[in-house]
């Protein structure tokens, strides 16, 4: 990438030389997030100071080519080892970093915002953010790449919708969304939700019919309906007209508005979703009707731990589609169009 709005750029470059502490990682595996587009399409440029060229991609899973130095043997990383890379890299000193959410860092720099980033074929990476995957787990960089975001994501957000007692049996949560976030988001809520009846909410029906075989419980189709006629679908669903819980994956100001429309008193969202800058919601009943709303952001490196455990024990559908060198602006553009079914990854021979 050399500026905003601009094609990327396909070059050879040298093969990058880890540092002393750091492990060359021989991608397998590089998803392709909206977050990518927004970077090239100028989301970002009023909060992050960008320094070209820059190579995208914070979703890489891959293999060890090479360690450093300095990578101390108790980090049990070889040559050959199949890896994760989580892509958020804090300063190690703020009281988030202490905390363990160094996604969350204020000086932090992630994976894909600077030299380096998953597409392309070699990434050297701190050996303190890989997690290294069994060998028996037999999962290939292309299905674990997008987990270390679009997986990643909805589960912190579900996690605090739990932990805030909004999930359990006799509850409605519903999935708002299902691109490459929500078609994961919607296979948390089952395994999170306690019983919680799921109820995915999109504007295609293909990504609906994705949602269904990953285990929601009903589908509606929310393009062009008003909310009474989808309170009406939900009732025609579920039995009941309201939701007890949202996780937002869209991120748009009209979706965010359609989740709190439909919340029951003492109702929550948790906004995973960054497709718009605005969240414009009626104050009256937010402050009378109790509700909650969670902002929350990517995930930890514990997190991610607990997602690959859940995809090494085949609790975790993937749907992915694969995408070569030649392929990648284009598939930028449907990105940014919502046409890409789940998430697509670039892959390497």
């Amino acid at each position: 990438m050399y500026g905003y709005r601009q094609p990327l750029r396909l070059e050879e470059i040298d093969v990058p030389a880890p540092g002393p502490e750091e492990v060359l990682v021989r991608v397998g595996g590089a998803g392709m997030c909206r977050t990518d587009f927004q970077l090239i399409d100028g989301y970002f440029d009023t909060g992050l100071a960008m320094q070209y060229p820059i190579t995208p991609g914070h979703e890489v899973a891959g293999w060890i080519d090479g360690v450093g130095a300095a990578v101390p043997t108790s980090a049990g990383l070889s040559e050959g080892d199949q890896v994760v890379v989580f892509g958020s890299w804090g300063d190690g000193a703020c009281r988030q970093c202490h905390e363990g959410n160094e996604q969350l860092c204020a000086h932090g720099v992630w994976a894909g915002f600077g030299p380096h980033g998953g597409y392309q074929e070699y990434l050297p990476v701190n050996y303190r953010y890989l997690i290294k995957m069994p060998t028996q787990a037999d999962l290939s960089p292309d299905t674990l790449a997008p987990l270390t975001d679009a997986g990643l994501t909805p589960y912190r957000g579900l996690k605090k919708l739990r932990a805030g007692g909004h999930l359990g049996p006799g509850r409605t949560l519903a999935v708002s969304g299902i691109g490459g976030l929500g078609s994961y988001g919607v296979q948390y809520a089952k395994l999170l939700g306690g019983g919680a009846d799921v109820v995915a909410l999109a504007r295609s029906d293909k990504k609906l019919k994705i949602a269904l075989d990953n285990g929601a419980d009903h589908a509606i189709n929310v393009r062009d309906r008003g909310t009474d006629e989808i309170r009406a679908e939900i009732e025609s669903l579920t039995g009941r007209t309201e939701l007890d819980a949202v996780i937002e994956c869209a991120g748009s100001e009209e979706s965010i508005q359609l989740a709190f429309s439909l919340l029951a008193a003492e109702g929550a969202v948790a906004s995973v979703g960054l497709i718009g800058n605005r969240v414009d919601v009626p104050l009256f009943p937010l402050v009378a009707r109790e509700y909650t709303y969670y902002g929350s952001f990517w995930g930890n490196y514990n997190d991610l731990t607990e997602v690959l455990a859940l995809a090494a024990a085949g609790q975790i559908k993937h749907t992915v589609t694969r995408v070569r060198f030649d392929e990648i602006n284009e598939t930028i553009d449907a990105i940014a169009r919502g046409d890409v079914l789940g998430r697509a990854v670039i892959v390497y021979d």
